[in-house]
């Protein structure tokens, strides 16, 4: 019971951030998305999120009346990565390390999204989510990274100590408006972080990094509601081209996004951490098929899913559902396991691997 209590106390906290006030906030008089020191989404009703009360129904609910199989009974399987594998992977490859974290190997170079090697997807080192598996390579194995883009401030997508860790190997940090103060303050130097407001693109190198629209929200403390922009991105190089969703609810900025920047040869949408009541801010998974679809994507990769538990869906539902709803629009889609290689010009289906961890639980 005292675990109990310690869960629903981390989450009260990291509701509460996106529900508190916002004094003292910097100021985007730029941004069509800001106002009163907060950003917001422009197309989404401002009671969308239904309020205190409701968002304390459902930590109860979440803390106390989970479905079974929510988390795996044994570890799912895990390639372990070297430095060396990753020195010599081919270009333009990607592979997955666990939720939204993902590395990229482009035009020589190495990028990664929302790096989170922490245990716990937590303000606290001993409450709130656990992973599920290691990573498939540890932080100091890492070679060195030409860039890391962000998609917003929530813990399971911005890790303070992997962050601080992975600054003295990474040149560039790209992060939506509002984050370089948060990453300054964790000591990293201000002159590696270019932060974008949505539609604002930087190139690196030959690659280019676009934030574009999500319908999400941000905060990671009782003070910082919706002080930190949160985006989805696109990635091109002159080979290439790809968009990574972040957290967000369906919405239409997905076609915009597909007529302006797409056709994209690989979209990673997010998938996981749903429920009807918050599908808003998080895509029910036949929802994220159809946003593949709106942007044009050749092939898809479900992401935000097989690592942590942030919702009451089993753990295994995102996977099927969204190779249900896949099989059915006639869509490509991707599921490798962590730390398996995958091309991005010729991508394969993978092996539906969580299908073979519940198979050895029964």
């Amino acid at each position: 019971m005292n675990k109990q209590i310690a869960l629903l106390g981390t989450f009260i906290v990291i509701t509460l951030c996106t529900l508190s006030g916002c004094a003292n906030k910097p100021d985007f008089p730029n941004s069509d998305h800001h106002r009163d020191a907060q950003f917001f989404n422009p197309n989404m009703p401002e009671n969308g999120a239904g309020g205190l009360w409701a968002g304390l129904k459902i930590l109860w609910e979440f803390t106390f009346n989970k479905p079974d199989n929510t988390v795996p009974s044994l570890t799912p399987e895990v390639i372990a990565l070297s430095t060396h594998d990753l020195v010599t992977l081919p270009d333009n490859q990607f592979i997955r390390l666990g939720h939204s974290s993902l590395l990229f190997k482009l035009k020589g170079q190495f990028w990664m999204s929302d790096p989170v090697f922490s245990d716990r997807a937590s303000p606290l080192s001993w409450a709130g989510p656990k992973r599920f598996h290691e990573s498939p390579i540890a932080l100091q194995d890492l070679p060195a990274i030409t860039g890391v883009f962000i998609s917003h401030d929530h813990y399971d997508h911005l890790d303070k100590q992997a962050i601080i860790e992975l600054s003295e190997k990474t040149k560039h940090f790209l992060v939506p408006l509002g984050m370089s103060a948060l990453l300054q303050d964790w000591g990293i130097d201000g002159d590696k972080i270019t932060e974008l407001d949505w539609h604002e693109a930087h190139q690196v190198e030959g690659v280019t990094l676009r934030a574009t629209p999500a319908q999400h929200f941000s905060g990671r403390g009782l003070s910082d509601g919706n002080e930190r922009l949160w985006a989805s991105w696109v990635i091109k190089t002159d080979e290439v081209s790809l968009f990574f969703s972040g957290d967000t609810g369906y919405f239409d900025g997905f076609k915009t996004i597909g007529e302006r920047y797409g056709p994209f040869d690989l979209t990673f949408v997010e998938t996981g951490a749903y429920d009807s009541r918050w599908a808003h801010i998080h895509m029910m998974p036949e929802q994220s098929v159809q946003a593949h679809i709106d942007l044009q994507g050749q092939w898809m990769m479900p992401i935000h899913n097989g690592t942590f538990d942030l919702a009451m869906h089993t753990w295994t539902d995102p996977f099927e559902r969204a190779l249900q709803a896949a099989g059915r629009l006639n869509v490509n889609i991707t599921t490798p396991k962590m730390g398996e290689a995958i091309d991005i010009l010729s991508p394969q289906a993978g092996s539906a691997w969580w299908r073979e961890n519940t198979e050895s639980e029964k």
